[in-house]
């Protein structure tokens, strides 16, 4: 069974002030016992998952550049040697720009490493201590430098809007200078003030202003305007590619109608995902979503090693979802894409066609112009996308 794989590293030299990740800070001395533990895992996971085929590889966090380049290369190896990840397959690796070099980002790409994902969030001093980074923008760029020197040629930046205080010009200073680099994708997330995080309490003591919901439609906007100007591909509703043609809308079906079809810069890790397909989480914390299970590990790093090292794979919880649950999340996350959900899919994987289960959502939104459904592929439209929770709530069954 074709599986994505996913590897939580949850050490943090400091936590940023909008996270409510499973990250931890001053653990870092932990690392080689997580690493053993994960390797561990690697190897339980793949005999009872004898028909997993790993085809990508995500090191996530947390902050996965500060594992040793030689403990990133045992990972790699390991989940090669048990769960048979193909020498072609994309492995991406989060990374910090406040925690890498030249010669780390070589290391790196001789372990295995083929993608590298920059969190940089904004090209703004100001607002990068406000959300906590630890790296400048000078820094950034530097350390995008070095990954093209060390010969990455996959490379996606983050980037975040609507941010207390951030205006319109702030945000298009951000990305023209963000799109000089030349980056291959870009994901742009607006901000969420999460409970208890610094940010939102901040944000409740008023101490810095409160998000615009309004400016930051503005700002999705504007992104979506200077991307497609620059040759981007908006293939989901936070995720763009450079294509090998160019797009010709905003939100355009991608060629042969499926996300593939723009390019090799794609996320493809990510598409599994948001095709609902399978995936195996490794780590502390980690989730995994395969033969219609759904489990999770300890979160935190040193319950997560003691629980490898005496075999118990348990975890922290594990669930059989209900079908009318996958239905709605298949179209819950497949309706993210500018490919939509098409019914060949849908009935290939359930055995039923859309309008079996949705006809009612399918007039519904598609007489309001939400969504586009020709009997074989329902989409977001461009106003859609910007509507999506609406949209989304309708086909989740429970």
């Amino acid at each position: 069974m074709k599986t994505g794989i996913y590897v939580h590293i949850p050490f943090c030299v400091q936590r940023c002030t909008y996270c409510d990740f499973n990250t931890y800070t001053g653990l870092l001395s932990l690392e080689e016992a997580y690493v053993s533990a994960l390797n561990y895992e690697i190897s339980l996971r793949a005999e009872r998952a004898a028909d997993a085929e790993a085809q990508t590889l995500y090191f996530g966090g947390g902050t996965p550049s500060l594992l040793k380049a030689e403990a990133v290369a045992a990972v790699i190896e390991a989940v090669r040697r048990h769960m048979r990840l193909p020498w072609r397959a994309r492995v991406t690796l989060e990374a910090n720009p406040g925690t890498v070099d030249g010669e780390y980002l070589a290391e790196l790409k001789e372990a295995g490493v083929t993608r590298l994902s920059f969190g940089v969030q904004s090209s703004h001093s100001q607002e990068l201590v406000m959300l906590g980074r630890i790296h400048t923008w000078p820094e950034a760029v530097t350390s995008y430098q070095l990954a093209r020197a060390a010969g990455f040629d996959e490379i996606s930046l983050d980037l975040m809007y609507g941010l207390p205080g951030q205006t319109l010009a702030d945000w298009r200073i951000t990305l023209e200078q963000t799109l000089a680099l030349a980056p291959d994708h870009l994901s742009l997330y607006a901000l969420t003030l999460e409970p208890g995080t610094p940010l939102a309490e901040a944000a409740a003591l008023h101490n810095v202003p409160t998000p615009d919901p309004d400016l930051a439609a503005d700002m999705y906007e504007t992104a979506s305007e200077m991307l497609h100007a620059a040759g981007f591909w908006q293939y989901e509703i936070s995720n763009w590619a450079r294509g090998t043609v160019p797009a010709p809308e905003i939100w355009a079906l991608p060629p042969h109608g499926f996300t593939e079809g723009i390019g090799p810069h794609i996320s493809h890790h990510n598409l599994i995902y948001w095709r609902n397909q399978p995936w195996i989480g490794l780590g502390a914390g980690a989730h995994s979503w395969f033969r219609g299970r759904r489990w999770s590990n300890y979160p935190h790093p040193q319950v997560y090693i003691n629980a490898m090292r005496s075999g118990r794979l348990r975890g922290f919880s594990d669930s059989v979802l209900a079908l009318r649950t996958v239905y709605g999340e298949t179209m819950m996350m497949g309706l993210r894409l500018a490919e939509g959900v098409s019914d060949a899919r849908f009935h290939g994987a359930f055995g039923l066609h859309l309008e079996e289960v949705y006809a009612s959502a399918l007039e519904r939104f598609s007489d309001i112009g939400l969504i586009t459904w020709d009997g074989e592929r329902v989409r977001l439209t461009e106003r859609g996308r910007l509507l999506g929770n609406q949209v989304f709530r309708a086909f989740l069954l429970d």
